[in-house]
């Protein structure tokens, strides 16, 4: 059950609505459930004008009294609608007028026990909701002291829900952005768009910031995009206050275009929230004579595989940005994903947005590394390799499910529906992504006595996850990667050992694919000397004696168990 709460200065005319039948055609039987005395006149059972009057006399009485005074409120009506959730069971008048004095006494507009409450009204005229219409001058003469009334509502509606057995809705930290009007909503029917100016607004900003390394090239991406008008808005200083955006295509009925500022499309999109961002990315590196300059592709996947180990740790505002810089790739992709994806990756991107705030405030100098490589991403040449895109994804699925237990241990519930949700189309963004290059490695499979030293390698390394790993269909496409790193001179039992102490496999339900994607990505890089590796193997023998200490820290404590839907299980 969802509560939304308004205030007004006009009472007969909140009461003209809630009882109108002719131009609010989804209104029936309009009638009161519950008042503030049980005895409030009732428009609905007599169907006249009068009675209407005298209703709103009731209501108005104090607010006049107080008026003579000087001391009424100039937005003195306070309308509050509950609605219930489409799968609920239809709830009685009674049932109703219950809700409604719960809800009214909860937010301070009539506490219970208070002969000086404000007076109200509930009216049903629909089977699903009902309307509070009160006034907020209480018998007293003083002005109802209703702060935070949204969330005094929300708590006490989550509690009737377990009381009624009612839909359990999942709740928010009040970081999310403004839902579109029901205005804006008509409106983009009547056009024909499949969305409201707002969201497009805002899923266009979003990937301007994304593909932006500063504040000027933000606006200068804006201001070249078809369909789009940006306006920088400055103090008298001189200095930029802010920006706000419109769509070409969105007018009111005086032909003026409906401006929006980017707090108003979502709270991370305002103009200070944007810059810091931006002076928050490291610059990538420029090509030295001789040497090759470093993958933006591989960079960000290397970025974004750490970033479960970073939300394993106790810096939440760290965490918190990680998340943000990750949502930001997500924008990015469907400007570089070939053209059969970018739907599943722009589904993927919107619904995650919800999953990068919270009321934690983000630090983001943390994730500098993972927008730098989104930003070399976005102005490097156009990559023909799919295989490079399917690594990203195969990684960005396991961030989001990390994401989604981050947020579930802190009662993020909103920001934990999103990351399922944005889960399933990065899923089937991955599935079509992962299946040409998979294929074409899987041609290359070598020798069957290859793959037997292949197999004798994994019930090594991994023996625990071995069977799987042997049954995977992508299994093939393995040991082609295997045998061509060997090829290229790299140890493939090192190279095992490498992935399996960097990811874990608990989530995989392709094991195969993990494997395949980061075996290939290591072997791209050059074979490490001998020198090298005699280093590496002593600091593994130093890290493998220390754990065998009996005051050795605990490393491998069992994670938190979190429930997940089906869907959140790893590929």
């Amino acid at each position: 059950m969802i509560a939304k709460i308004n205030s007004g200065k006009e009472t007969a005319g909140l009461i003209r609505y809630l009882f109108d039948t002719k131009k609010a055609k989804d209104h029936t039987n309009p009638h009161l459930v519950a008042s503030w005395d049980g005895f409030a006149p009732d428009p609905g059972r007599t169907a006249d004008d009068d009675t209407r009057k005298l209703l709103v006399a009731d209501l108005d009485l104090h607010v006049k009294q107080a008026r003579r005074l000087g001391r009424a409120p100039e937005q003195h009506v306070w309308h509050c609608s509950l609605r219930a959730a489409p799968e609920d069971r239809i709830l009685s008048d009674e049932e109703w007028a219950g809700i409604a004095r719960r809800v009214v006494a909860a937010t301070g507009i009539a506490p219970e026990g208070d002969p000086d409450g404000c007076r109200w009204v509930a009216v049903r005229h629909a089977p699903d909701h009902i309307h509070i219409a009160a006034t907020k001058v209480r018998a007293d003469l003083r002005t109802a002291r209703h702060w935070n009334d949204y969330r005094t509502a929300d708590r006490e509606l989550a509690a009737i829900e377990k009381e009624y057995g009612l839909l359990q809705v999942v709740r928010g930290d009040r970081t999310a952005a403004k839902r579109p009007t029901r205005a804006e909503q008509e409106k983009a029917r009547r056009a024909g768009q499949d969305k409201p100016a707002r969201e497009r607004l805002r899923t266009t900003v979003r990937t301007a910031v994304a593909a932006a390394s500063s504040m000027e090239e933000f606006v200068h991406l804006l201001s070249h995009l078809d369909g789009v008008l940006v306006e920088v808005v400055y103090f008298p200083s001189g200095d930029v206050r802010g920006y706000k955006v419109t769509a070409e295509d969105t007018t009111t009925a005086g032909n003026e275009p409906v401006w929006f500022s980017g707090s108003e499309l979502a709270p991370d999109l305002s103009f200070p929230k944007i810059r810091k961002r931006l002076e928050n990315i490291d610059p990538q590196p420029a090509g030295q004579p001789g040497r090759r300059r470093p993958n933006p592709w591989h960079q960000a996947t290397a970025a974004a595989e750490r970033i479960p180990h970073h939300l394993d740790q106790a810096d939440d505002e760290a965490s918190q940005a990680h998340l943000a810089a990750f949502g930001e790739a997500l924008d990015a992709l469907p400007l570089l994903a070939p053209q059969a994806l970018r739907p599943q990756l722009r589904e993927a991107a919107n619904a995650f947005e919800r999953a990068t705030r919270s009321r934690i405030q983000a630090e983001h100098h943390h994730a500098r590394a993972l927008r730098g490589a989104v930003r070399a991403m976005v102005h490097a040449p156009a990559s023909r390799d799919s295989a490079i895109l399917a690594m990203l994804l195969d990684a960005a699925i396991l961030v989001v499910i990390a994401g989604a237990r981050w947020h579930q241990l802190r009662h993020h519930d909103q920001q934990v529906a999103a990351a399922h949700q944005s889960l399933l189309h990065l899923q089937a963004a991955y599935d079509q992504a992962a299946a040409a290059p998979l294929a074409a490695l899987a041609q290359r499979r070598p020798p069957q006595q290859a793959v037997d030293r292949q197999i004798g390698r994994l019930r090594q390394v991994v023996p625990e996850h071995a069977e799987q790993i042997i049954e995977d269909p992508a299994f093939a496409a393995l040991t082609a990667a295997l045998a061509e790193a060997e090829a290229a001179g790299h140890d493939p039992k090192r190279l095992l050992q490498q992935v399996a102490d960097q990811r874990a496999l608990d989530d995989a339900r392709r094991p195969a694919r993990v494997l395949t994607w980061r075996i290939q990505r290591l072997s791209a890089r050059p074979v490490p000397s001998a020198r090298a590796r005699a280093a590496q193997a002593r600091s593994t023998a130093r890290v493998g004696s220390a754990a065998q200490r009996p005051d050795a820290p605990d490393h491998t404590a069992a994670a938190v168990p979190v429930q997940q839907p089906p869907q959140a299980r790893r590929r």
